[in-house]
């Protein structure tokens, strides 16, 4: 997965999780979801970071709701 790619899932992922957690502001959902993302910035097989950083901003925003 090239960076381009992972930017993608990783859009997909913000899309995703505001309508998960429509009562959290998108634009809080996807800070939450970018400050997840550093992380996993060292992670040598790139192809599981979408999820991985999913997880975690998943994680978090049940903390918030």
């Amino acid at each position: 997965m090239d960076r381009s790619d992972e930017d993608r899932a990783i859009n997909e992922i913000i899309d995703r999780l505001a309508k998960q957690f429509p009562r959290v502001p998108a634009d809080e959902v996807a800070q939450v979801v970018s400050e997840s993302r550093p992380e996993f910035e060292d992670a040598p097989i790139r192809d599981f970071v979408p999820l991985f950083v999913g997880r975690e901003a998943k994680a978090r925003l049940r903390e918030l709701a």
